[in-house]
């Protein structure tokens, strides 16, 4: 079995002033990046669809169904995929490509201790000697988590189906537990893969423990001194026989720094020798040593511990060198990956972002930031060793400057290289349209029909992928000390949260827009593996109590009066014809009239579910189309729109082209002849609309030719409004100059009705 260097109780290690390779390069890379990995599977089927791959550096699971059905426990294997976070575990999903080299020499399990059950192990086949189940003496079920401990830390292990575990006892005494370590919203798991990875345990003949501050610690484990001058030190024997220590030796720089009061010499079996390192300087900056206690254990003769103390300055060492070199891949509506060359000499980076213009200030030395954190203006995109991330929150259209900051250290002694920056910027991508409606015309009676078949025939992702795909991955945002944050769209509430996003632990819910009750398929297909059911464009997170429950399946609509609830934005009232709607927050009003405008299209009549999905009588289209047309798309919606088309292959017309919604009676899911009764048809702006010139830095000139122009509007990709433009004359001058270079939105209201068009300032 394999100790190897784990990081103690440290966010940054020496190790990481070393490139790392193979697996462990991959699992450095952003989620959303495509990686190729080399390894050996270290499970055949066991688990379900999945593969654990493991090389000498680390391991990553691999996802995919009937792909992976030919991969046998043993196995080499070529893997190129997209990485992935599955409710917390790291994993490669989709595969794109495999290639199975056949049988190989497997990779033996790392001998590690439950305190070590974490990320830095997450995706490998692990070991842990000398423990005992709390359910000892009951039996083993499928789908269901067991517990074990060393008397003083416990662990979880789950059996699977395909492990034949079931109805099997639940063996008493001490026993050594084998498994693929996985990870479940922050709860790691051992997965053992059948009966064999759970087997008496039985003493070695001599074995070293070595415990820093009452925590074992494996070997090569960085240990963070500071400025301590003195941390426990002891020396255990798990075997049956004596142990020599034939020497402790402090090496590398700064190894006159320290002593230890820890002897050489014999350790009887079951026994333990105590003591401590001493730490003691006049220098200043990162003073580094390694302690190499060498044995007569068979497994680890020489067992190092890596120090890292602190000088008389109360710093590390600055980075000499800076990172360079920024760059962007991956670019969408809704992501993006960023990297950079790394530094030299510096251990890891800080990341600080904003958008529409740099940050200015920098990160205070002897402070340590936690992702979302505030610099200057600026907040913190990413902290960490890797050279490549990916920032969360990104919207459509939108510019985002980054400064990258090489740094040294951990806690109060991080020491930051506020000269040798990198900074640059990238905007994300905007609507991805292309040829996606071909010939749909608004001008064809049969447009209803045209788009039903157009958007009804798309990929089925499941209701319970929807936390990983949106919510994890595009939903959840940075706040301050490492959080995230989630928003209930009705209310505007922003939940706070740590860790990996769970419905429960916030009392949030998938809101049905298009309520589950309104579908003519309810309740016989109204499930979670039905196309309807889970269609991500018709879902949304809200409070679970205090939005989506008050909302039900209620028609939305204005409130006159005094609301009966409240909440935050949204609320639940009376209209003017006296009938019980609910109202959420402006910001929502559009997004969800396109929602339910979908749905209602999407699987209306032969083309859908041969049912009719027209919108319930009681819910007022009229304002439906208002909201629709006064709450234009932003770059929130249209980033969540480019996602879902990702994540499902198929569009929400009503967000791509809004006057598709002016020809659609959504009762009865009928095509308008006349439109809106706006009189402005597409073949009418097209021929007489001017907005000239665009990109424009100074003045944008607007007329629609024989239509009197009411008031322009100049909106951003957020939705916030930035101008407002009106005239006497027949044209209106819209003036740009004090805008930030971007992507903008002109409403434009007429007397025949509202259009939206983009400009583009330099």
């Amino acid at each position: 079995m394999k100790n190897k260097f784990l990081l103690f109780g440290a966010l940054f290690s020496i190790s990481s002033l070393f490139a790392q390779t193979d697996i462990d390069d991959a699992r450095n890379f952003p989620v959303g990046a495509t990686v190729t990995i080399n390894g050996v599977s270290s499970d055949g089927g066991e688990l379900g669809p999945i593969r654990y791959i493991q090389d000498e550096t680390g391991g990553l699971p691999i996802y995919g169904g009937s792909s992976v059905g030919g991969v046998n426990r043993g196995d080499s294997v070529t893997v190129t995929g997209v990485v992935k976070d599955f409710s917390g575990l790291l994993e490669i999903d989709p595969i794109t490509s495999l290639t199975n080299h056949g049988p190989a020499t497997q990779i033996d399990a790392w001998n590690i201790n439950i305190v070590d059950l974490g990320n830095a192990y997450e995706g490998r086949l692990v070991q842990i000697d000398d423990v005992t189940f709390l359910q000892a003496g009951g039996t083993f079920a499928n789908s269901t988590n067991y517990d074990f401990t060393d008397g003083t830390n416990t662990g979880t292990i789950r059996i699977n189906s395909g492990t034949g575990m079931a109805g099997q006892t639940i063996p008493s005494g001490a026993q050594t537990i084998v498994g693929l370590l996985s990870e479940y919203n922050g709860l790691f798991q051992l997965l053992p893969r059948d009966i064999n990875d759970v087997y008496g345990y039985s003493a070695p003949d001599k074995k070293i423990e070595v415990v820093v501050d009452g925590t074992p610690v494996l070997d090569g484990t960085t240990i963070q001194i500071g400025t301590t001058a003195s941390t426990s030190l002891e020396l255990k024997n798990l075997g049956v026989n004596d142990l020599t220590v034939s020497g402790l030796t402090f090496t590398g720089n700064a190894s006159a720094d320290y002593t230890t009061t820890v002897s050489a010499g014999a350790i009887a079996g079951g026994g333990s020798t105590t003591g401590a390192i001493d730490f003691s300087t006049a220098a200043n900056g990162s003073r580094i040593s390694t302690l190499e206690i060498a044995s007569n254990d068979p497994n680890v003769p020489v067992f190092t511990l890596n120090l890292y103390g602190i000088g008389a300055d109360n710093l590390a060492t600055e980075p000499a060198n800076g990172p360079s070199n920024l760059m962007f891949s991956n670019v969408e509506a809704y992501t993006m990956n960023v990297g950079f060359d790394a530094s030299t000499d510096a251990e890891a980076y800080l990341v600080v972002w904003k958008e529409g213009s740099a940050p200015t200030g920098t990160p205070t030395d002897g402070t340590a930031y936690m992702r979302g954190d505030v610099v200057g203006d600026g907040k913190v995109a990413y902290v960490g060793t890797s050279n490549t991330f990916t920032p969360r929150g990104i919207r459509a259209e939108l510019d985002y400057y980054y400064t990258v900051y090489a740094m040294n250290g951990f806690g109060n002694y991080v020491n930051y290289n506020q000269v040798d920056v990198i900074d640059g910027n990238q905007m994300s991508t905007g609507s991805n349209i292309g040829n996606y409606y071909g010939t749909i015309s608004t001008a064809s009676t049969t447009l209803t029909d045209d788009l039903t078949a157009l958007i009804n025939n798309h990929d089925y992702s499941s209701y319970f992928l929807f936390k990983t795909l949106m919510m994890d991955g595009f939903e959840a945002q940075d706040t301050v000390n490492g959080e995230s944050y989630v928003t209930c769209v009705y209310s505007g509430e922003r939940k706070v949260y740590s860790g990996s996003f769970d419905w429960t632990a916030t009392g949030y819910s998938r809101e049905h827009t298009y309520a589950h009750s309104w579908m003519p398929t309810y309740p016989a297909n109204g499930q979670p593996e039905e196309l309807e059911y889970a269609d991500y464009h018709n879902l949304y997170p809200t409070n679970l109590n205090d939005a989506n429950t008050p909302r039900s399946n209620l028609p939305f609509g204005e409130i006159e009066g005094t609301p009966i609830f409240e909440f935050l934005d949204g609320a639940r009232g009376t209209n003017a014809n006296g009938a019980m709607v609910y109202e959420p927050r402006d910001e929502q009003k559009g997004n969800l009239a396109r929602s339910i405008f979908y749905m209602t299209t999407a699987y209306n009549g032969a083309n859908g579910t041969g049912d009719n999905w027209g919108m319930p009588s009681n819910q007022d289209q009229e304002v439906l189309k208002n909201w629709h047309f006064t709450d234009l798309p932003d770059s929130y919606e249209i980033a969540r729109h480019e996602l879902i088309y990702s994540i499902q292959n198929n569009r929400n017309p009503y967000i791509d082209s809004v006057d598709f919604a002016c020809y659609v009676d959504f009762h009865d899911v009928t095509y308008i002849t006349e439109g809106c009764e706006l009189g402005l048809s597409t073949d009418f702006v097209e021929n007489n609309l001017s907005i000239f010139p665009n990109p424009s830095n100074e003045t944008v000139y607007v007329q629609l030719n024989s239509v009197q122009i009411d008031v322009v509007e100049v909106m951003d990709m957020t939705g916030r409004k930035v101008g407002s433009f009106t005239t006497e004359n027949q044209f209106v001058k819209v003036d740009v100059s004090t805008l930030n270079s971007g992507t903008y939105l002109l409403n434009i209201n007429t007397e025949k009705g509202n259009l939206v068009e983009r400009i583009i300032v330099q």
